[in-house]
């Protein structure tokens, strides 16, 4: 009889065990999220800016005016491939 009692205690160890790694997996998911929905938003706005500055460089006629917009262009490229490879 001591068997089996000793059967049950070794059981509701596991499902605490259990219990505890589904905890920690739910909570270290609900974390990932945030990062990723934090990176998103940025990404879409660095591509609305992106897309804002190309349009302004299509209509300027000045030379030193696209030399600026060129760089923040490429400055934005540079930014959204960091964030693409974090």
């Amino acid at each position: 009889m001591g068997d089996a009692g000793e059967g049950l205690v070794d059981a509701e160890a596991r499902i605490q065990e259990r219990m505890e790694e589904l905890q920690l997996e739910r909570e270290q998911g609900r974390r990932r999220q945030v990062v990723n929905t934090e990176q998103m938003r940025q990404l879409e706005s660095l591509r609305l800016a992106h897309k804002e500055l190309s349009r302004q460089l299509e209509a300027t006629a000045h030379a030193a005016r696209k030399a600026q917009l060129s760089a923040a262009i490429a400055d934005l490229e540079r930014k959204m491939a960091e964030l693409a490879v974090s």
